[in-house]
């Protein structure tokens, strides 16, 4: 240091020594990392740490997940419908407004009631939709080939009481007049057939009561138009097997002949159902129960729960000492053998 320049003063006014340290520095050299133009870069260590190890090696990878994704939610089965008319435009518009609801699809569309049959057969659906008048073999001529195939939804514009009740007798599980239902109450009553709950619009519901309070006594007249003689004149094909009984409760949806047995085999003498003391409700309930509607038929025709229709036949069939349907219906109708140790 040159001998004209001293020190700068500390902060005591005493000159400041500068010492040369004791040791040399052991301390690695920090490598110049190039920065900016005219900027010092940064300063980092020459030695690098080392590699993490890579994540889950036995799954493929860095990137890939311990966890295999979740194989796709399958959609749901949708209800699938065949349409018999004989209008094309009554069944263009049913297909447009079933099929675009997400889960029902027509499967099928039928002009009479021979090729509703052959749909039917071919595609087995949920739920079949059934105009009575039809050219060719009328959808009451059908109806009872179809019901043993699948659910059958009347959907007409016939209003006759005559043709609701024999087609509730041959096992229709409801019955729509045109014009009487909105499109969302069609779809429910779809939804519900496949379901087994019955459908009536208002004018097939009081047909139905207005004949039914005629009573069974009355007779029975030809169907208008001669609706149903195709059932014999014009037969199905192939008839599918019969779907077993599930319960003594559920009497099959194929009864043609319930209501006939009394009338095929010639002269049977009126039964006296006089002798078995039944109520006015119980007469009701018990001529439903001959005509071949189930439970559910029952309640909505008698604007009933099916609880309380329950509980009718429990009363009904202790009236006529019976334990089953048919052996009620034989009691009812006249048709049971007569056992002199039993009391009818």
């Amino acid at each position: 240091m040159p001998d004209d320049v001293s020190p700068a003063p500390n902060r005591n006014g005493t000159a400041a020594h500068h010492h040369a340290p004791p040791y040399t520095s052991s301390h690695i050299p920090l490598a110049q990392a190039p920065g900016p133009a005219g900027q010092p870069g940064h300063q980092h260590s020459a030695i690098q740490p080392p590699a993490a190890p890579t994540p889950y090696p036995a799954f493929g990878g860095p990137t890939a997940s311990p966890f295999p994704p979740a194989p796709p939610v399958p959609e749901p089965a949708r209800l699938r419908v065949v349409v018999a008319d004989d209008n094309p435009v009554v069944r263009a518009g049913l297909g447009v407004l079933l099929s675009g609801r997400a889960d029902i699809q027509v499967v099928a569309e039928a002009a009479d009631g021979r090729e509703a049959y052959e749909k039917t057969l071919q595609h087995r659906p949920d739920v079949v939709l059934l105009d009575v008048r039809m050219p060719g073999v009328d959808g009451i001529s059908a109806l009872p080939h179809l019901v043993g195939i699948a659910p059958v939804l009347m959907l007409t514009y016939s209003r006759e009481s005559e043709i609701v009740h024999e087609a509730l007798r041959l096992g229709a599980g409801g019955y729509l007049v045109h014009g009487e239902f909105t499109a969302d109450q069609l779809v429910r009553a779809v939804r519900d057939t496949k379901d087994g709950r019955a459908n009536f619009t208002a004018t097939a519901a009081d047909a139905l009561l207005a004949h039914m309070r005629l009573g069974s006594s009355a007779p029975r007249g030809p169907l208008p138009e001669g609706l149903g003689s195709a059932l014999t004149t014009a037969p199905v094909p192939v008839h599918p097997a019969p779907r077993p009984l599930e319960t003594s409760e559920s009497l099959s949806q194929l009864q043609p002949s319930v209501g006939q047995s009394s009338v095929s085999g010639g002269s049977v003498p009126t039964p006296n159902r006089q002798q078995y003391k039944l109520s006015s409700r119980e007469g009701e309930v018990m001529d439903l129960i001959a005509s071949g509607m189930s439970n559910q038929q029952i309640a909505a025709t008698c604007f009933i729960s099916e609880k309380t229709v329950k509980n009718h036949i429990n009363r009904i069939f202790t009236k006529l000492h019976s334990a089953t349907r048919s052996e009620a219906i034989a009691h009812w109708l006249g048709t049971a053998p007569r056992n002199p140790g039993r009391q009818p």
